[in-house]
């Protein structure tokens, strides 16, 4: 099941990503909710909040290990029973797995939505934080 989830999330970022290349210009900017939510076409050549920029064979070498170890992780977890702890883990994965492919293919992350307070991100971006933030309170929940 949870391999089907990642597989999904994968599927929404790569969709989604090739619906906003194909109908933005690069930094135009959409109003949904204006001045609250927009869909903002933005290149990402660094990290998260575009820190380190133009390290993108650094990521992919790091995405690639993060992906394996999150892989052997959920495929060896002592934790297999709990669902939240591998939904996490496939979360992750996916997400990373997401930017991995916009980081091979061209350079850069592909990130679009902009709540105006925020840096601009995606759906990757999206499942790793949930993916994490389910990881942290997984791992808290099992140590008490």
């Amino acid at each position: 099941m949870v391999f089907i989830i990642a597989i999904l999330i994968l599927a929404l970022d790569c969709i989604t990503k090739f619906l906003i290349t194909k109908n933005l210009f690069l930094h135009q900017s959409v109003p949904i909710i204006k001045g609250v939510f927009h869909f903002t076409l933005v290149h990402n050549r660094g990290a998260a909040f575009g820190i380190l920029k133009n390290q993108t064979p650094v990521f992919i070498f790091t995405s690639i290990l993060a992906i394996i170890l999150f892989y052997f992780s959920l495929k060896n977890t002592k934790q297999k029973n709990s669902s939240v702890y591998r939904l996490s883990l496939g979360l992750i994965l996916s997400g990373a797995l997401g930017n991995l492919i916009d980081r091979i293919f061209f350079g850069y992350v592909i990130d679009f939505l902009d709540f105006r307070i925020w840096p601009v991100f995606n759906v990757a971006d999206t499942a790793v934080t949930v993916g994490a933030i389910l990881l942290g309170w997984s791992i808290l929940r099992t140590r008490t």
